[in-house]
Order: C-alpha cells, then structure tokens, then sequence
C-alpha cells in the first residue's frame, strides 16, 4: 500500500481523497496557489507546499513545480482528483517516468479517451454507437457550417480534451458559428490547456446518463450502476442521482456492458466513467472521463463502497475488491452541487467572502465541502463550494430528504445555486422523471430561481474594535522555504468568521451580483461579476441595439457575455482585453 500521496488539487475533491488517505494511514501532501495558502485543503493535510501564482496557469498547471514538490516532499504517489491534470496524459506521464506512482489510469488509455475524437474511434472500435460527430479536429467555421447543413442544426462544438461543459458551445445556425468557435477554444484553452475542438450532433430532448466503471491490473472490468445527471445549466451538472428513474433493467445492463467494453478496449485501468446520451429507448456512447467524477459520491451511496480508496488500492497493483456478480445497490442517492452563482441572472459566477456558513447533517446527509466559513472563493477557479448528498430507500423519500437539507443549508457572503436546487426538486417534472438536459434552460420556469438573499454581503466591523478587543489565541499560516507551516500566536480578538484552524481575513463588503447581463437605465454599463475581460466586441461611436453582444466576461473558467439593455451609441469604453474588474466596476457607457 502506498505510504504518501500527493494531491495535486484543490477545493473540495482534494479534502474528499485526503479523508480517505487519513482513514488509511496514508500521509498527504497538499499543493497551493498563492491565494489558497490558506485554503481548506491545505490546512487538512498533512503536509502543504506552495506553488506559487494565482491563475490555474501559474500554479495548479505548473507540472515542473508540482514533480519538484513530489520530489522534495517525498510523496510516493500522485492523485490528481478532476479537472487540472486529470485527463493530461503528459502530466501522467510525467509522474510515472519520476518514478512516481499515478493514481489513474495509463498514460495511453488517457491518450485514447481524453481526447474525445479517439474515444469516438475507440467506441466505434468496441462496438459503441456513439452520437453522430466528427472523428478529426475542426479547423474552422467552413467545419462548422458543413456539419450543420448535412446532419441539421443545432450543433455542439466540444473541447477534444476536456468535458464537464468547459470549451462546449451550441450553434444554433450558421451565423453563430464564428462567435462559437472562438469562444469554445478560448475556454479550452484557459481550462485544459489545449484548443481543439470536434463536433456533435445535438439531440433535441436526450437524457445524460453516465456509467461508473473501475478495472484493475489484472483483467477485471466491472461496471458499478449508472447515473442520471441530466439536470444542467451551461452543459455543466446541477443535480445528479442514482440509479436513473424508469431505466429498463435490460438498458441499464446493456449501458454497462457497453461501459466496459470501452474501457477494456483502450487497456484502462482504475475509475473511470463512460458518459451516454439516452433518448427514445436508445443510447449512444458520448465520452469517457478517465478520471473520478464530481459526482462519484451518489455511486458511493448506493454502492456502499470508497472509490477513492478502491482506487488506491488498484493504483497499489491490488486486484479489485469486488466482482460484477458482488456488487450490490442500494436505496436512491441523490447529489445537489452548490456553487457560487446566481440562478437568479442565469447562473453568472457570486465569487466573493463566505461570511456564514451552516451545513445540514441528521440521517442519510452528507456533505462534501471545499471551505470553511470565513474562506474566500476566487474569480480564478471553479466555484464548486461543496456537494450536499442525501441517500434514502427510495426517490421519493431521498427528493424530500435533499429538500429539507437545502432548506437546512445557510450560506452567506455569496449567491449560491439552492434556490435553483429546492425549485427543480419541487417541480413535478422532477417528481414525474421527465426532465431531459434541455429542462433547466429551455423548458423551466426560471423566475422561480429567486435568490435567497438581495444582498450577500458581509457586515463591517465597527470602528476601533480592534484595540479594545482582548487577545485570543490563534492559528496562523506561514510559508518558509515554499512549504506551509502553522503558528500559534495571541492576537487581538477580532471577528473571524469562525470555523477553521487558522486565522480569518475580515471580510471587506462587495456589491451584490448585478441582475442584468448590461447596464442600467443610464447607459452604464457594469460588470455583474469579478472577472477578466477577454473581449471589447464594440468601439466608441458604435451604434448599439437592445441585447447585443458588447463585451466577454471570464469568471471562474466560464465566459460570460455582457449585453446592451437599451439601444445606444458607445460613448465610453473603459476596459481592454485582460483588464481585471471587479463587481460593480464601469466596463463602458452607452449614451
């Protein structure tokens, strides 16, 4: 068994694997950017090192700086968790030829499987449908446009090396085609590092079911259960559940069958999960994510099983730990991702303080968080919070249990995706199962995603508290040499927001997240969010009308596009391309 395990991660997915390392003896290395010195998971693990900078670029995707802290921290393993370097096959290899065990699977099954134009041929090969696409990369809009005129619009530009929606955009005719293609290669980019893109029929009503598969070194391949993830804002998963309702016991086999015949045929190993698209009694292979999903905790639930420890174990050249025949399930799971977004104005990023923070708990809850109360969530990487999990004997029971953990959840300081969540879960589309992927943004109701609070903001410490405060004694986070050490010193009591080990920054009060994706009535336009500027889509004298496009937002690895409210003349631009704003902060001014 593997004695220290790097993880090369952050959030919540790195304090999920350092849990399980701690159950297992096993020591951990946490790595961190400048601004997540003092991050939930650095603080939970046993060891931290800095990597310096802020953006993911600079810090998290620094593969020399992460294989030095391997190095000199002595750490026998990698464990990327998802995203960053999960689906990077030089990363992998990287760790491997350091001599460094990679929890994951071979370099060459990443190969074949993060790119997701070979794991089309690779399907093809096993004998998978998969949905109709391109086999090559795109090279431009003339691909675009092609595509759409043989097998009809809309059409979906995806990143050949990502997933989870980052770099996918819907075409729904030719004259989007441009704006399309740049965007989803600058959001691949910026996520994943890589630029292509492929192209893929989009079905009009199909629902998102994704199978759970593990092998190991010596042959075995078994599929665990499926799960249903169609309820999604921006292609990116809102709530996911297991098993999927009203799934025939034969498709669902079938679906499994089909799982591991595409991981044993790109010679995988370890979790994995193969993504299906599931549509009129018919299903087509869609990609394989060659690493752990978000979502792995529903699985957990009705599987009662650890994957991260299985996948340890696997990653040790044990064989797996189970059979197909021994797999058991049990009762429905359902999993409700809570990130940092307003539902309210179409989901747009809420970075910002966590002044107040209360996770539910009682029978069947769980809760798989990446901050503490008192933690900031940064403009620069996902605004994943946490995951709220509930488990029951059935979907009934398991959809009031989430609803009354929701209803349990406090958070503060930033807008959250809950009242989305307690909306969804109460809707009789939901209770009916007939929700597909298209529900949340085309079919739903979305006034009904009234936010919880008007102003998510932290209250001010009053004037001259400090000095008349007594000292207390606190934790404090100190870097010497790039690796992270914890300090107790006695220090003035000043309100900290509670909650962790180490000291809090007092947070400052921000404007609330702006309803609208323009400006107001008096023709300021302002940015709704923190974020870079990509794009200026406009020049001063430009004649705008109501709802065109002025100007690309970037905000937790999403593009955001900011819009005119009324028509108009630009009088004033105020920002360039890779200018840093903030919340509230004059973009431009139409007149």
């Amino acid at each position: 068994m593997l004695s220290k395990i790097l993880i090369a991660n952050r959030g919540e997915i790195a304090v999920r694997v350092m849990r399980t390392c701690r159950e297992l003896g096993i020591t951990t290395v946490a790595v961190y950017s400048d601004l997540d010195r003092d991050a939930l998971h650095t603080r939970y693990a046993d060891e931290a090192h800095g990597l310096g900078g802020q953006t993911a670029a600079e810090s998290y995707l620094n593969t020399e700086r992460v294989l030095e802290i391997a190095a000199a921290s002595g750490a026998d393993a990698v464990h990327p968790g998802y995203g960053f370097f999960s689906e990077n096959a030089d990363f992998a290899r990287a760790i491997t030829n350091a001599g460094i065990t990679w929890i994951g699977p071979p370099p060459e099954a990443i190969d074949v499987m993060g790119d997701k134009i070979s794991s089309r041929k690779a399907a093809a090969a096993s004998g998978v449908t998969s949905v109709p696409g391109t086999l090559e990369p795109i090279t431009g809009v003339d691909d675009i446009v092609a595509f759409g005129e043989e097998f009809g619009w809309p059409v979906a530009i995806k990143a050949a090396f990502g997933g989870g929606g980052r770099g996918m955009k819907i075409v729904n005719r030719a004259d989007e085609a441009e704006g399309a293609f740049e965007s989803a290669t600058r959001e691949a980019t910026a996520y994943f590092g890589r630029p292509e893109a492929y192209l893929e029929r989009y079905l009009t009503r199909p629902r998102h079911i994704e199978m759970q598969v593990f092998c190991d070194t010596h042959g075995n391949g078994v599929w665990l259960g499926e799960r249903d993830c169609s309820t999604q804002r921006r292609h990116q998963k809102l709530i996911e559940e297991m098993p999927a309702a009203g799934l025939p016991d034969a498709t669902r086999a079938a679906m499994g069958e089909a799982a591991v015949k595409v991981a044993k045929g790109c010679g995988y190993v370890n979790a994995g999960t193969v993504e299906m698209l599931y549509q009129d009694e018919e299903f087509w292979f869609l990609e394989m994510n060659t690493r752990l999903q978000v979502e792995h905790c529903v699985t957990e639930e009705v599987t009662r099983l650890d994957l991260v420890a299985e996948q340890i174990r696997v990653a040790s050249g044990e064989p797996l730990s189970f059979t197909q025949k021994s797999v058991e399930r049990h009762g429905h799971a359902i999993e409700c991702r809570i990130n940092a977004e307003n539902p309210a104005t179409g989901f747009l990023p809420s970075p910002g303080t966590l002044t107040r923070l209360r996770v539910p708990s009682g029978p069947g809850v769980r809760w798989d968080g990446g901050y503490e109360e008192g933690d900031t969530i940064s403009q620069y990487y996902d605004n994943l919070i946490g995951k709220l999990i509930v488990w029951a004997p059935d979907r009934a029971q398991a959809t009031e249990r989430m609803l009354r953990a929701l209803r349990e959840l406090v958070v503060e300081g930033v807008h959250t995706t809950t009242p989305a969540h307690v909306a969804l879960l109460a809707d009789s589309v939901w209770a009916a199962s007939t929700h597909s992927t298209k529900w949340v943004e085309d079919e739903f109701d979305a006034t009904l995603f009234a936010p919880s609070s008007d102003a998510p903001v932290a209250a001010a410490a009053a004037e001259g508290e400090e000095a008349a405060a007594p000292l207390v004694e606190r934790t404090v986070p100190v870097e010497v040499n790039g690796k992270r050490f914890s300090v107790r010193l006695w220090l003035p009591d000043m309100p900290s927001g509670g909650g962790g080990s180490a000291a809090r920054r007092t947070a400052r009060p921000r404007p609330a997240a702006s309803g609208s994706s323009g400006g107001a009535g008096d023709g300021v336009i302002s940015a709704p969010m923190q974020g870079t500027i990509v794009k200026v889509l406009v020049t001063e004298g430009d004649e705008v009308e109501a709802g065109q496009e002025l100007l690309v937002l970037e905000a937790m690895k999403m593009e955001n596009h900011i819009n005119a409210l009324g028509a108009g003349t630009v009088k004033e631009i105020r920002v360039s391309p890779g200018d840093t704003v903030g919340p509230g902060d004059v973009l431009l001014v139409i007149g």
